[in-house]
């Protein structure tokens, strides 16, 4: 692989050869490679390279200037990516002027010492909260964290973990590095492709019109997804100029970063366990050039709208889906979030060995949730591209655990100093009103010569805008 300058390759090698192995995996034209500059130095505190899969991810932008090409026919415009300001991104860009956001953790999420080891408990959602302490015997709405430890001392790993999953929660129990290599469900990811891809003769014809500043206005992207990776995903769309449309059922929120990641989108209500919702959901996916999806494998099936009614609605659509556990195994549709794969996958075992903890340890940020975020945008960039030359919709999965397993893949070579300080420079000039109060956003961490990164809406609150596209 080369890239613009042996510069950039001594100071970014790890960071270079992650963003090698992911364009293969996009099945990007590797000529490309060469308009991108890996710029910065230093690095999160962390054992394992996390800002450099913050870099090699965020650089996956290049299909952005991929697609100016393609739709232009204008020369490949340069490529940089900053890596100090990809790491911030990868914990938030989001500085409250004036007020606080929201916690990000529920009172009882976190990891808990069990009586052969440790396990995690995700609680953020109050029905995943209510499965786990139903099987503590514990009250949902009242119970200490020192309550919870004593119940959960009293069970083994995998004996919680597998009785709050068959509960419907969320828990993972931690294991090693080795043990996940072992495990069937680890032997499944590592056989799995870092994206799976596949494409279909749809022949539409591409946009008359394109606007290689914004190269993506007038592009629909329907957002069906939680939380951090695929919102990630479609708020870095949005900044390319889609128009972003989420969808969420009533009883879902997400307080903590609801600010954080539905910048440049409109979110709005469905209720698909209703046939008139369903079928206004079918309506937007007719519609749509790109859908980005989290739920889990059979859930759209039991709803009618698995793969194939989705591709007869949309011949041409982007489809972009993610999971957490992988997309085979005996795991393959387990509920999961980046802190549990952390947990599962050996990285906050790895973490507390090598740092010498009493505790797990994970990495400074949610990095697998991140970086799968930007992947599924590079994805979803890659099938619009390809269908503006061929005409071809496509599909994509990717998983959580095959990004883990793309970090664990790429060891630190050598230890980098921190990154300086946030100074008032790390911020963009303008100040977003939001109805929680006003915001300033770090400065965009890609920069791509003649398409600034921007976003035309501020950040809003779920089920606040109309189900249909401008």
């Amino acid at each position: 692989m080369s890239l613009q300058s042996a510069s950039t390759m001594e100071s970014a090698p790890v960071a270079a050869r992650m963003l090698g192995e992911i364009w293969r995996a996009l099945e990007g034209p590797a000529a490309l490679l060469s308009n991108v500059r890996l710029s910065g130095s230093g690095a999160l505190p962390s054992v394992f390279a996390t800002s450099d899969l913050a870099q090699a991810s965020v650089a996956a932008g290049l299909a952005a200037a991929e697609l100016v090409q393609t739709a232009s026919g204008h020369d490949v415009p340069a490529v940089e990516c900053d890596r100090r300001l990809a790491s911030m991104w990868f914990s938030a860009s989001l500085r409250a002027q004036g007020w606080t956001p929201p916690a990000l953790w529920d009172s009882v999420a976190g990891d808990y010492r069990c009586a052969d080891g440790w396990i995690r408990l995700h609680t953020n959602a109050p029905h995943h909260r209510a499965a786990a302490l139903q099987v503590l015997g514990l009250d949902a709405r009242a119970a200490p964290r020192e309550d919870v430890a004593r119940e959960v001392a009293r069970w083994k790993g995998s004996e919680l973990e597998a009785a709050i999953l068959a509960n419907k929660g969320c828990a993972a129990e931690m294991r090693s590095l080795e043990q996940w290599d072992a495990h069937p469900q680890g032997a499944a990811v590592a056989a799995e492709p870092l994206i799976w891809r596949q494409h279909f003769d749809a022949s539409r014809k591409p946009a008359a019109i394109f606007d290689p500043a914004r190269p993506l206005a007038g592009v629909r992207v329907l957002d069906l997804t939680r939380v951090l990776a695929g919102p990630t995903a479609t708020r870095f769309l949005a900044a390319f100029g889609a128009d972003v449309l989420r969808i969420d059922p009533g009883f879902w929120d997400e307080p903590g970063v609801v600010p954080e990641m539905t910048l440049g989108k409109r979110c709005a209500h469905l209720d698909l366990t209703r046939a008139e919702d369903r079928r206004m959901l079918e309506g937007l996916l007719a519609q749509a050039d790109v859908l980005v999806h989290g739920y889990r494998p059979q859930a759209l099936e039991h709803l009618g709208l698995g793969a194939a009614h989705r591709r007869r609605l949309n011949p041409a659509l982007v489809d972009v889906a993610l999971d957490a556990y992988g997309w085979s195994g005996p795991w393959a549709g387990r509920r999961g979030f980046d802190s549990l794969v952390q947990m599962s996958s050996g990285i906050a075992d790895a973490g507390m060995r090598l740092l010498g903890k009493d505790k797990p340890a994970p990495l400074p940020v949610q990095a697998l949730d991140h970086a799968t975020g930007y992947l599924l945008a590079a994805s979803a960039l890659r099938g619009l591209t390809r269908r503006q030359a061929t005409g071809e919709g496509s599909e994509c999965r990717l998983s959580l655990a095959r990004t883990a397993r793309l970090l664990v893949s790429h060891p630190v070579r050598s230890v980098e100093p921190a990154f300086a300080d946030e100074t008032a420079a790390d911020l963009g000039a303008a100040q977003e009103n939001t109805v929680w109060g006003p915001v300033r956003r770090l400065r965009a961490p890609l920069q791509i010569a003649g398409v600034p990164l921007r976003w035309d809406l501020p950040a809003s609150p779920l089920r606040s805008a109309a189900a249909q596209w401008r």
